[in-house]
């Protein structure tokens, strides 16, 4: 970053596009602490990074692959200090949920939950997608195929599915 105007037309970019940065982190890191620690790495690594910005391109979409990388990198590291949460835990856990806690938001949780244990690239994917991001933009902030997108996306939909439907039963 040459100038003081650069710097600031940057930190506001980042800051108009804060929600990707919050979202990853949700998706990657269970504790507050890990989440703010996520973050600023995301951050350091997307200023370190700046130079490498091609206006001709989205800012979300170059932000986007900046930060998955920088969460899957953070993710595959702290791996195995952190014990997951196995879905027996959890699930006692929300069986007498708040009186407050309407049916969709439980499940809003399941489906956190579904997609904190998948796989980080999954993850990443399912990630994108619910954030409505076309299978081309999602192909090119992950670097992968628009048609392995689709496949990849299609079968992630399936295996939720049918976890949720074990639940049904």
């Amino acid at each position: 970053m040459n100038t003081t105007q650069q710097k600031q037309a940057f930190l506001g970019l980042i800051e108009q596009n804060k929600g990707i940065i919050i979202k990853i982190c949700n998706s990657y890191c269970s504790h507050k602490a890990d989440r703010e620690d996520l973050a600023q790495e995301i951050i350091y690594q997307l200023w370190k990074s700046g130079h490498t910005f091609n206006s001709d391109y989205r800012f979300s979409t170059w932000m986007y692959r900046i930060a998955l990388n920088v969460a899957i990198s953070h993710f595959r590291k702290n791996k195995s200090e952190t014990k997951p949460i196995t879905l027996s835990e959890w699930h006692i856990e929300i069986e007498d949920p708040p009186e407050t806690s309407s049916e969709k938001e439980k499940q809003l949780q399941l489906l956190q939950l579904f997609i904190s244990q998948m796989k980080e690239l999954d993850k990443a994917l399912m990630l994108l997608w619910l954030e409505s991001k076309s299978y081309s933009e999602i192909s090119e902030i992950v670097g992968i195929t628009e048609t392995n997108v689709a496949t990849k996306l299609s079968r992630l939909k399936e295996k939720l599915k049918q976890q949720f439907a074990q639940l049904q039963l």
